[in-house]
């Protein structure tokens, strides 16, 4: 169901970012849709979700760095993370294309490592946990069931949305190539994972392990050296995640000081061509988040949860007015009505459930 939703995107994001190549994203939809006072609605949800991002990012990170050194104290060290990027931000380091090829192709290689090992275990050792699992049981009915797994599976697709906030830096055709291979993986990878996950353990232990649980999977498939080879390459994956959010923020913050929405000072640049006053904002930002919430992955979760489906929504929204009111901009990819519409209303669904 979740694949289907973000297959339908797709063609959504093409669409408008194909009639509007420039940053910003559903700002950037809305603004050339609606009004500035809309646009900067959109805009503030999709820095509210860079916000959550770029600190749950750096705070699972620490955890799966904690799965190898258990003294580490993981606020501070998200701190120092945060610190990090924004200080390689500042110098002028972006997301380099042969980094996240290396990153991209480690991940592959550890998940299929990671999957091969729990399929052999579980040749040896059966699918009992699996069966015990899934004859738990459970409030309501299996529409119900249902309902609540792809309201929370959403999640699990976040961050392809970042693309489209900084489109400018992307060479031609990249665009919708991202969206066609991360559909392909998401497809493959995340309904696996899952099927493997109920199967390795029991309930219980998931809910106890959610902060290193891929880490935990591979202690029990393959041991101490898989578990770190899986640590590893998360603690890389979501590292790429925390410089998205910088580079995605950094786009639309400055695409909206070029259309004053904000003050002109944040278009000040350092030697090295950044907008350091942009970045060092939204580092304290993120440090404000973590330090309100504690680095409780719940209460970030729930930040992120309303603003990347506010986004996505807005996204959408944008999308149908683009087709109403600037149809004769041309456009290499349409997306059917129909197609707009289901996926519009899907993902509203997970706030039925908050």
């Amino acid at each position: 169901m979740v694949s289907a939703v973000l297959y339908f995107y797709r063609s959504i994001y093409a669409e408008v970012v194909g009639a509007l190549p420039l940053n910003g994203g559903a700002y950037n939809a809305l603004l050339n849709t609606t009004s500035k006072f809309v646009a900067s609605m959109a805009a503030c949800f999709t820095v509210l979700s860079y916000m959550a991002t770029a600190v749950i990012s750096a705070n699972e990170a620490m955890h799966y760095l904690q799965s190898l050194w258990i003294s580490l104290p993981v606020i501070p060290s998200t701190t120092v993370l945060l610190a990090a990027f924004m200080a390689l931000m500042l110098v002028g380091i972006s997301e380099s294309a042969k980094v996240a090829t290396g990153i991209f192709m480690l991940h592959l290689f550890t998940l299929a490592t990671l999957i091969l090992a729990a399929v052999w275990y579980l040749i040896n050792s059966g699918l009992d946990i699996f069966i015990d699992n899934i004859q738990l049981p459970f409030e309501g009915s299996l529409g119900t069931a249902l309902f609540f797994g792809f309201s929370a599976a959403m999640l699990g697709i976040s961050g392809f949305e970042s693309s489209a906030n900084f489109v400018e830096e992307q060479a031609s055709g990249v665009f919708q190539k991202t969206f066609g291979n991360m559909w392909i993986t998401v497809t493959i990878i995340n309904p696996t994972l899952a099927f493997l996950a109920l199967a390795l353990l029991p309930i219980y232990e998931i809910r106890l392990h959610q902060e290193a649980l891929i880490s935990d999977m591979g202690a029990l498939s393959g041991g101490d050296w898989l578990a770190a080879l899986v640590a590893i390459d998360d603690t890389l994956v979501v590292n790429g995640a925390v410089l998205t959010s910088y580079v995605g923020v950094t786009g639309l913050v400055h695409r909206m000081v070029l259309d004053r929405c904000l003050p002109q000072f944040l278009l000040k640049v350092n030697r090295y061509g950044m907008h350091y006053r942009i970045v060092f904002a939204f580092f304290v930002l993120c440090l404000s988040v973590l330090l309100v919430t504690s680095g409780k992955l719940a209460a970030l979760a729930g930040v992120y949860t309303i603003s990347f489906l506010s986004v996505m929504v807005l996204f959408g929204v944008g999308n149908l007015l683009l087709k109403l009111r600037r149809s004769g901009l041309r456009r290499p990819v349409k997306a059917p009505w129909l197609t707009s519409i289901i996926a519009i209303i899907a993902v509203q669904l997970p706030f039925w459930v908050l």
